[in-house]
């Protein structure tokens, strides 16, 4: 089979580099630690690429398989760590990114029965390398929750519209961070967490306690901004709210980036 062409490896003429090529929608294993530290293995959505110089003709798709295939039935954090620099030597590039979004899962106590329920918390670990570089890590939770429009409630005499939102919290940071402590962080920003089981108390309480704590999209994204100023170990941070109106046919959001050193 040596003689077939390989026709990736042809001259490209027209002296245009591509920024990122490779493969998506990849279905994988991973196992994530959760704080408490047992091991959670869950599915992950994996898209890998790499950089290709203005000659290459095309790269070579099969070997973004056999790299993540080497690592067994199942990949741990340190082995999503370490895929860009694999990457890297086996399609002898200059850049490589690596993403996978996996569900996080963790058991939740209602806030007034204590009933327990599982939620469910999208997940992303991106990881970029260059030759001779250092590895770039961003972990990215998307955390729902209930927000309670201030406006409404100052307005009306009786009550206050609210809705469901999704907050997109992701991070650099110095030292290995927790996922459950970033959810926490957004969680705490919002009017009001969510909870996949709730009995009769549980919801007078979180009813209740959005009332009692109203929130703008505008001041959800600026409440996780000022704790993660407030966190030494993230030196750059991008959080966006997005609120699914109840009460209008569009959508709210808002969006704060910055470097935090």
């Amino acid at each position: 089979m040596s003689n077939l062409k390989d026709t990736q490896n042809e001259i490209d003429d027209r002296q245009i580099a591509i920024d990122r090529v490779g493969v998506k929608e990849l279905k994988f294993p991973v196992m994530v630690k959760d704080k408490g530290g047992a091991e959670q293995r869950t599915v992950a959505t994996v898209a890998l690429a790499v950089d290709l110089p203005h000659h290459y003709k095309g790269t070579h798709m099969s070997r973004f398989v056999e790299v993540l295939n080497a690592h067994g039935n199942c990949l741990s954090v340190q082995d999503m760590a370490a895929l860009p620099s694999q990457l890297l030597d086996r399609l002898d590039a200059q850049r490589a990114h690596v993403e996978f979004q996996f569900p996080f899962f963790k058991s939740k106590a209602a806030p007034v029965t204590g009933k327990l329920g599982m939620m469910d918390y999208e997940v992303i670990f991106e990881v970029e390398s260059e030759k001779e570089g250092e590895n770039d890590f961003v972990v990215t939770v998307m955390v729902p929750v209930a927000t309670l429009c201030p406006c409404s409630k100052a307005i009306s005499d009786r009550g206050a519209h609210n809705q469901r939102g999704v907050a997109t919290f992701s991070v650099r940071f110095k030292e290995p961070i927790w996922i459950e402590d970033l959810v926490r962080v957004v969680e705490e920003s919002a009017s009001c967490e969510l909870y996949s089981l709730l009995k009769r108390p549980d919801e007078k309480e979180v009813t209740e306690r959005a009332y009692d704590h109203p929130v703008f999209v505008e001041d959800l994204v600026r409440n996780v901004a000022q704790r993660a100023k407030e966190n030494p170990n993230i030196v750059w941070f991008r959080v966006e709210a997005e609120n699914f109106e109840s009460i209008h046919h569009h959508n709210a959001y808002a969006v704060i980036e910055q470097d935090n050193i």
